[in-house]
């Protein structure tokens, strides 16, 4: 089983006794947001092992009857990731004791579910997040910063702390750079891009990363699927309070759904409900099977804050069996925004 875990806790200290039951998430202060996220992963990632031992049979073999979890190849590194994995858990309320409880639920469905990707980068919860910088006597120009980090990379594979590295919203030029300087110094270079990838946003996934795939063999792990939550429907009468788009970090999002696109957005989406209640599943299965149905896709992250959610989210694997060719063009019809492209990506 492949399980990777990217969390550190670095610069946080452990609480003291009864600062558990102050570590209020509704609390403005996203820091401690961020501490009690970054120390309930950590938690379960020491403990992953306590729950790993009841499985005595491969995990593909144990769960991709019962759950009909599908695997795929990482690019072409040969890594074999479950086509859905586990991104942000989006905890929105509840005190260290309650996050954890609620995190080991969300992982512990994921782990039974036949997910074996894991993905806690400090940056899903707006805190401290992990930068590789360089800074050379020749300055920080981009080509320099790319050799640096394909190098300390490169460096922390030979040292056996990781097996492969893969970069995050990198451009396809950067990507490319990236495997020229591994060539050219006989490095190891990047296996996969994280990409945005939705009904909204199509062109990179589309259009760029397969003709990287087929030339360096970079695999995609998309991130987003739901767009932040528009996808679900629940922005379709304005923003609710509870939601995500209410809360002042994310006045960005509010300001995107109640502008022009996001009304015609949402128009979209109601033409899109008609189509999932055909295929009898809602629109986020809808939308993440879709995602899918990208043949240059490996995985796609799933972000959930609460068990129901989750399990809501990876029934998506029922519905892509579902998501035929004509199926496809219906969807295409309604958005009308599939990108020109050289190649057709869909089954």
């Amino acid at each position: 089983m492949q399980v990777s875990f990217a969390c550190t806790d670095h610069g946080l200290k452990a609480p003291r006794n009864g600062e558990h039951s102050k570590q209020n998430a509704t609390s403005p202060n996203t820091a401690s947001q961020a501490r009690a996220r970054f120390r309930t992963v950590a938690l379960i990632a020491r403990s992953l092992g306590s729950f790993t031992h009841r499985y005595h049979h491969n995990l593909k073999e144990s769960t991709a009857k019962l759950t009909g979890m599908k695997y795929r190849n990482l690019g072409k590194s040969g890594l074999r990731v479950s086509c859905l994995g586990l991104g942000e858990l989006k905890f929105k309320s509840g005190n260290f004791s309650c996050l954890c409880q609620v995190a080991e639920q969300l992982m512990t469905i994921a782990y039974e579910s036949g997910v074996n990707l894991f993905d806690t980068a400090e940056v899903y919860s707006g805190g401290n997040t992990f930068l590789v910088l360089a800074e050379t006597e020749r300055g920080l120009n981009r080509k320099h910063i790319i050799e640096e980090i394909v190098r300390a990379m490169t460096h922390v594979i030979n040292q056996g702390m990781a097996m492969y590295w893969g970069t995050s919203r990198w451009s396809a030029m950067e990507i490319m750079e990236a495997y020229s300087v591994a060539r050219q110094f006989n490095l190891i270079p990047p296996v996969c891009e994280q990409a945005e990838y939705h009904f909204f946003q199509r062109e990179k996934v589309e259009t760029q990363l397969p003709e990287l795939y087929h030339k360096i063999g970079v695999g995609v792990v998309s991130w987003s699927p739901l767009a932040c939550g528009i996808i679900t429907g629940k922005y379709e009468n304005g923003v609710p309070e509870s939601s995500r788009a209410s809360m002042k970090p994310y006045q960005w999002l509010r300001e995107k759904i109640m502008s022009e696109d996001g009304r015609k957005q949402q128009a979209k989406l109601k033409e899109l409900a008609h189509i999932s209640e055909k295929l009898g599943c809602t629109l986020p299965q809808l939308a993440i099977a879709w995602c899918l149905r990208n043949e240059g896709v490996s995985s796609v992250l799933l972000g959930s804050s609460n068990p129901s959610q989750l399990t809501e989210n990876l029934g998506a694997i029922q519905v892509i069996p579902k998501m035929t060719a004509g199926i496809a063009s219906e969807v295409d019809h309604i958005l009308g925004n599939r990108p020109h492209s050289k190649r057709d990506y869909h089954h």
